[in-house]
């Protein structure tokens, strides 16, 4: 009888752990395709008249505005919008992200660009493992990131007005930490939701749960890297 339950308990698990795999899958490469699809925008925008007027226009801060009224309204609404909306709204920011982005392209060089995207890459990687490795609990972890990342915020308006570039290498240094930790909390967070039992709650159920996830670890790629640009971009002559 021991040994009966002993082996429903393992299958179980492994069951879990799969379902989790799949669920993990889904979320990394629809943030990938994000990536993706904002660095093609950023490029072609940059080798374009359209990155100049931006640069020399208010269209760049409407676009972030936008950015940010995206995410707020797709972490908001997740639970009464279909997945297909979900999904629409994840890919519109990710290229409305690219065409912000394309100003990275006018200030920094093209290879510290790539430098510091594959430095963040390697960063962001051992963190992910990390998260999904531990045993232990990462959600104090998440809290005191999400206070730290408020604090970032302040500084970071406050710096707008005050142009302090040692304010603004500290703002980076902390971030780099912010969006490290952000990063194996949210995997870790990911994870625990494949093993809850998501893959089992429909097509829409999941593919909502997907972009979420996916968002989440977007933000913290891209804000790393922003951050990592701060020491190891260089700008163009």
């Amino acid at each position: 009888m021991e040994t009966k339950y002993a082996s429903n308990t393992a299958v179980n698990v492994r069951a879990q752990q799969e379902a989790s795999t799949i669920f993990l899958a889904k979320v990394f490469n629809w943030m990938a395709g994000g990536l993706a699809l904002t660095g093609v925008v950023a490029w072609f925008t940059a080798n374009t008249n359209l990155a100049y007027i931006m640069a020399s226009s208010g269209v760049y801060w409407l676009l972030f505005l936008a950015e940010i009224g995206l995410v707020v309204y797709l972490s908001a609404r997740i639970e009464k919008i279909r997945a297909n909306t979900a999904t629409a709204l994840f890919v519109v920011y990710a290229a409305l992200n690219g065409l912000t982005f394309s100003m990275i392209f006018l200030s920094y060089t093209g290879t510290s660009i790539a430098a510091t995207f594959m430095i963040t890459a390697g960063m962001f990687g051992a963190m992910a493992v990390y998260g999904l490795v531990t045993k232990k609990d990462l959600s104090g972890v998440g809290s005191f990131m999400f206070m730290g990342l408020v604090g970032l915020i302040l500084a970071s308006v406050v710096n707008m007005f005050l142009g302090s570039s040692t304010l603004h290498l500290a703002i980076s240094a902390v971030g780099v930490l912010v969006f490290v930790g952000l990063t194996a909390y949210d995997v870790q967070r990911i994870k625990n939701i494949g093993e809850q039992g998501i893959m089992q709650q429909g097509d829409d159920v999941v593919q909502k749960g997907a972009i979420t996830g996916a968002l989440a670890l977007y933000l913290d790629f891209i804000n790393l890297f922003i951050m990592l640009l701060s020491f190891f971009g260089g700008g163009r002559d």
